[in-house]
């Protein structure tokens, strides 16, 4: 099955996530490539935000789509009311006995409560119809992003497994050097005893030790740095990982027609698509602005209800209406007007981001094949160089014996042979890791690819031994990303 053509229609959502777990479910008997790329998408950090983001953007759909919906709201009050008036005739002033004739008092309490439910659908109203439009081609774009993520994230896995082996291999051709130089630096100093060499020879043995220890260090750095990337995208420890036989196949890619492979990422590169997509989503956004100049009708319905207890009115009200509401922009001080302009500018900036995009994954896809097909034959020239190397280092070291060379060509022989020696591992390690960003960028990096690449496994252990730890369980909970959020929490 392949997972390289998308489609965003609902039944092709299910990305790359979904079909590469269900494809690893049987557990292995070691770490080989397919459980800890496994591991890498149950437990990878960014790649569980941008599951969450996908979810985002499909919600906001449903708010969009919330608008052409029926909405209805109620509201109500009750209200204590303490009333008191005092009014007096200016015409009952000023004379003696009638003074109060003119002035009337009232007192009352009471309460009052009111319920009043409205109702409205929307009959017509081109923006939030726009709004749920670009949502949808939002969710288009977010499909390729989703399933770029998840691809770079797999390629991101199978890079640092194959570092970790291209490290180890290099580590050890350089714990060989250290020993046969280490070797080559007590027999000089055994024949210095015996007055068989001068003290020279013996310092430039030394020196080539030295030399030969220090990249020893080196490797063992690199390999414990590559294996922490590989803790750091997965959250996973692994105390050994399989190897990569010598019976591993190299050859060119196949189709060996690079316009191929240029088509195939044009159809299929998930970031190409995105920016295709997002031309659509910035094309309705041009719409979205123009609708803002058109009127927009609604349905509407509503009720009241009033009542009181007051001494004064008895009985309670009640009324309803129903209808039909029409709004039309008539001057919005040119907001719709620039708000066009705007869209309009995004549009044509998403068209050259995919433009941009469309060249980069060209150049990329013409290098990484030009890489593979180079690869191919670099790791059949190291191979013959290993040969070479080891052919002149003995032949080195029967001029030694027999005195016609000395111990300077003897140490850069060796040296030679076990820098071929790791330049071997070097290009056997390009080889698949530029194979397998090929069909990344071709957009037909899926399961085949990995399992293809996982039967290049030996089965044999490379073992690895881990720090130290008051807490054994303290990398683990630093690692793990948590269960994902509860929605609505």
């Amino acid at each position: 099955m392949r997972l390289a053509h998308w489609a965003v229609n609902a039944p092709f959502r299910p990305l790359l996530l979904a079909v590469l777990t269900a494809s690893f479910i049987a557990p292995a008997q070691a770490a080989d490539l397919v459980t800890i790329t496994r591991d890498a998408l149950n437990n990878n950090a960014a790649l569980a935000s941008a599951r969450s983001e996908f979810s985002s953007v499909e919600a906001a759909r449903d708010v969009a789509r919330g608008g052409l919906l029926p909405q209805v709201n109620a509201s109500g009050s009750a209200v204590h009311n303490e009333q008191f008036e005092s009014q007096g005739s200016a015409r009952g002033a000023g004379t003696g006995a009638g003074a109060n004739a003119g002035v009337g008092v009232s007192d009352d309490s009471y309460n009052t409560v009111s319920l009043t439910l409205e109702a409205t659908q929307a009959l017509f109203n081109a923006v939030t119809r726009q709004e749920v439009t670009q949502a949808e081609r939002q969710i288009d774009q977010q499909v390729y992003l989703l399933a770029a993520t998840e691809q770079q994230l797999v390629i991101d896995v199978a890079s640092a497994y194959f570092d970790i082996l291209r490290a180890h291999e290099v580590l050890e051709a350089r714990l060989a050097q250290e020993r046969a130089i280490g070797r080559q630096l007590e027999q000089a100093r055994e024949q210095f005893e015996v007055g068989l060499i001068a003290i020279t020879e013996v310092e430039e043995a030394r020196a080539s030790f030295d030399q030969s220890r220090a990249d020893r260090i080196a490797a063992e750095s690199n390999l414990q740095v590559a294996f922490e990337v590989l803790e750091q995208l997965t959250g996973q420890r692994y105390a050994s990982i399989e190897a990569l036989g010598d019976s591993m196949p190299i050859a060119l890619p196949t189709p060996t027609d690079r316009d191929y492979w240029v088509e195939q990422s044009l159809e299929r590169n998930p970031q190409v698509l995105a920016q295709q997509a997002g031309i659509e989503v910035s094309r309705v956004g041009v719409e979205l602005a123009r609708a803002g100049r058109l009127p927009t009708v609604q349905a509407f319905a509503n009720y009241q209800y009033a009542d009181s207890d007051s001494e004064l009115v008895s009985g309670y009200d009640t009324s309803a209406q129903v209808g039909v509401s029409a709004n039309v922009p008539i001057y919005t001080g040119g907001s719709t007007s620039a708000s066009i302009r705007q869209g309009t500018f995004q549009l044509e900036s998403s068209q050259y981001d995919f433009e941009s995009q469309r060249r980069t994954t060209i150049q990329q896809v013409r290098s990484l094949y030009t890489q593979v097909s180079n690869n191919v034959e670099t790791v059949e020239a190291r191979q013959q160089a290993i040969v070479s190397n080891r052919s002149a280092l003995e032949a080195t070291r029967a001029g030694y014996e027999v005195g016609t060379r000395n111990i300077v060509d003897v140490l850069n022989a060796e040296q030679n042979l076990y820098n071929a020696i790791a330049n071997y591992a070097e290009a056997r390690y390009d080889y698949v890791v530029n194979l397998l960003s090929l069909r990344q960028q071709a957009g037909l990096l899926d399961v085949e690819a990995i399992e293809e690449v996982n039967a290049w496994l030996t089965g044999e252990d490379i073992h690895f031994i881990l720090p130290e730890s008051n807490e054994p369980d303290a990398y683990q909970r630093a690692m793990d990303i948590g269960a994902p959020p509860t929605p609505g929490a």
